[in-house]
């Protein structure tokens, strides 16, 4: 399947149409071979304060993202990852798709090695850690889209500032399946397990401008209030065809080029939804109809736990201490590698499954989302031939309601 059925122009004028378009786009069948996986880190300069744009672009010379340089050609480093930054002035490492996990970790260790010496090399210092606990947030990132962001999510609270200046995330990307039946038990699988690993991989209890109680994992915390319609767990029985449907009733995030003539201001008024925009409700506000390229971009507003994109994101994992982000990626490539142990996930996760908020405010506290930790886990260790002494001893800190830092959950 193509990543696209209509040119970027083409306009789109039906709810139908556009839905027809996301189910396309946002699920390529094909059979499941590949992972991948983004890595974050928290970043400051000697004094401790966050560097600005103009550090990083010295820093990283040909690997500058186009963000901070415009014309950079934005290279690859050596291993495949492609380096890009986030608006508080967290980087990012976005890996190649590999054919295993320890492939992947392989490339991802060398690069991040490679990315902290070019770093460190302008002094700036990378920190693993899910959550900035020191610092207000501040946005160093001028894009028309981050404003855009800051000023919707502004309007609703001060999780959404939070999460775009002082978080950071594993997220792994794997295949959504050879065809329609196995992407529905791939997509279930994720949704199913989810709880339980964000639960074991939490590691955010303190983040700086958060009241109101320690929570497992305060980043997860910050996605859950920030924007619900934008990043609630969808309820879909038919993947392919309910995202669609779910994808197009969300709400706006920007609209790129502005409304009407206000060239610099990506932000749309109100909670209009895309379905609004297609169905001619904001022709007054915006000054146009939407094409494909329009619904492309609103794609990438959507922030639900797992999300489709041809292959499907994993979004619920905190960052990780150290090296420790193999142990996740060596969990969802194990646990994935065939339909058998797919199905054993779900069955294992059952229980647990709808239990986000539980997950992310207890952790493994709650005696169930623990069980189920442990379970998944041990499942992953026993299909997992290099990784199944690290994974083994996972299941083990987990039973023993440790973190992944070695305290007690909170």
């Amino acid at each position: 399947m193509t990543m696209a059925t209509r040119t970027g122009s083409a306009r789109l004028t039906t709810r139908a149409a556009a839905e027809a378009y996301v189910g396309g786009v946002c699920f390529k069948l094909g059979p499941p071979m590949l992972i991948g996986a983004e890595l974050e880190w928290l970043t400051a300069a000697r004094d401790g304060a966050r560097p600005r744009p103009a550090d990083f672009a010295a820093a990283l010379g040909p690997h500058a993202p186009t963000s901070i340089v415009a014309d950079s050609p934005a290279r690859a480093l050596p291993g495949g990852s492609v380096v890009t930054l986030e608006p508080g002035g967290q980087i990012e490492l976005s890996s190649a798709p590999m054919s295993s996990a320890e492939e992947l970790c392989a490339a991802l260790t060398s690069d991040s090695t490679r990315l902290e010496h070019l770093l460190a090399g302008a002094g700036i210092a990378m920190r693993s850690g899910a959550a900035d606990t020191d610092r207000i947030a501040e946005r160093i990132l001028p894009a028309p889209r981050y404003r855009a962001m800051q000023h919707r999510f502004d309007r609703i609270g001060p999780f959404g500032r939070l999460m775009m200046c002082n978080t950071t995330a594993t997220q792994i990307s794997v295949d959504a399946g050879g065809d329609a039946a196995e992407v529905a038990s791939r997509w279930r699988a994720l949704y199913a397990i989810g709880p339980a690993l964000l639960a074991a991989f939490a590691c955010s209890p303190r983040l700086r401008g958060i009241t109101g109680g320690r929570w497992a994992s305060q980043r997860m915390r910050t996605w859950f209030e920030l924007d619900p319609g934008r990043t609630d767990p969808p309820r879909l029985s038919d993947p392919i065809r309910d995202y669609a449907s779910w994808a197009v009733d969300a709400p706006l995030l920007c609209v790129r080029g502005g409304c009407g003539d206000s060239a610099d201001d990506w932000s749309v008024p109100g909670d209009a939804t895309f379905s609004d925009w297609v169905a001619g409700e904001l022709d007054s506000v915006i000054g146009r109809s939407p094409n494909v390229s329009d619904l492309d971009y609103h794609l990438t507003t959507l922030f639900p736990p797992v999300r489709a994109a041809g292959h499907f994101e994993v979004r619920y994992l905190d960052a990780q201490p150290g090296d420790g982000w193999r142990i996740p990626v060596a969990a969802l490539s194990a646990l994935f590698g065939d339909p058998v142990t797919v199905e054993e996930a779900i069955a294992i996760a059952a229980p647990t499954a709808d239990r986000w908020r539980c997950a992310a405010e207890l952790g493994l506290i709650e005696p169930e989302l623990r069980t189920a930790a442990v379970d998944l886990l041990e499942l992953a260790a026993s299909r997992s031939a290099t990784f199944a002494p690290d994974l083994a001893a996972a299941a083990e800190r987990c039973r023993r309601g440790r973190t992944v830092t070695g305290e007690p959950a909170p």
